[in-house]
């Protein structure tokens, strides 16, 4: 199973990436943007996974065996930076979308080439 983690990897990352580049309609190009970075989220949760692991939290009756369970133990930080990144992700999207339907709104088209006069 973790063999096939980075090969998805670097699909959703070229997807997302061909989307933002070869794309002309914005919600595309915003669509392209969230699957390149959920490509992203799970390469780092890859990267963090552990066969055979434990979650790292240890009673205090176990703290002489401190260091047998840390060999055993998943790394917490990149589900972490995970978790942070999906929250900050969601809050660009939204923004991105509200952006997106306030220009479909004055413009009327969602191509990107018609956005010529963004200070209006």
């Amino acid at each position: 199973m973790m063999s096939l983690n980075f090969p998805v990897v670097v699909l959703l990352f070229t997807l997302g990436l061909y989307c933002i580049l070869g794309k002309k309609n914005i919600i595309k190009i915003i669509i392209g943007l969230s699957i390149m970075t959920d490509g992203v989220h799970l390469l780092l949760i890859s990267l963090g996974y552990r066969s055979e692991g434990i979650a790292p939290i240890v009673p205090s009756s176990m703290l002489e065996n401190f260091s047998e369970i840390a060999g055993l133990a998943v790394d917490p930080v990149p589900q972490a930076l995970v978790l942070t990144s999906i929250v900050i992700n969601v809050c660009i999207l939204a923004l991105a979308l509200s952006l997106a339907i306030h220009k479909f709104r004055q413009q009327g088209s969602t191509n990107v080439q018609d956005f010529n006069n963004l200070k209006n």
